[in-house]
């Protein structure tokens, strides 16, 4: 299993959303690093935190499970979607995703500030200058261990799913 941190604009979509639904396409992710990670690396199994970028704060939300593997993003093949690619084919997609399971919500948000002291993230992509917009990273355990440390210590797990 590996270890990875998704972000999403909680404007757009939020961790409460997935919960909600849950489970979810993560499409229109157009970097072309996040689809490496999407299409080569990311497994069903796979945890990730749910990050919410772009907030007030900015941070942890929860935890997902990678439900399955990457496969081609299909809203690049459509000419009225907003992530319509037209250099992309059925044959030979551009774009990749992957889908995404609610597996729990925190109680409140794990913000960045926070994560800045972790001597364990020093090495992180996610505290890495020119990373900042990357919106999915991998995490070694010792990264994804010490973030789940913190969020126990500061009582932002709950012991049961809130149900919406």
């Amino acid at each position: 299993m590996a270890y990875w941190l998704i972000k999403s604009n909680p404007k757009c979509f939020n961790i409460k959303d997935l919960q909600r639904a849950g489970t979810e396409m993560w499409d229109g992710v157009r970097n072309y690093r996040a689809r490496n990670f999407m299409r080569d690396d990311m497994k069903a199994g796979d945890k990730a935190f749910f990050y919410h970028s772009s907030a007030r704060p900015s941070g942890v939300a929860g935890i997902v499970i990678i439900s399955k593997a990457g496969y081609a993003d299909t809203t690049q093949f459509h000419p009225e979607h907003r992530h319509y690619d037209p250099k992309a084919t059925e044959e030979e997609p551009r774009w990749y995703m992957v889908d995404v399971t609610f597996e729990q919500a925190f109680t409140d948000i794990l913000p960045l500030s926070e994560l800045k002291f972790l001597p364990a993230l020093e090495d992180s992509l996610l505290l890495r200058k020119g990373c900042e917009q990357l919106t999915i990273l991998p995490l070694e355990p010792k990264h994804w261990h010490a973030i789940m440390d913190m969020a126990e210590t500061l009582d932002l797990i709950a012991d049961e799913v809130d149900s919406i």
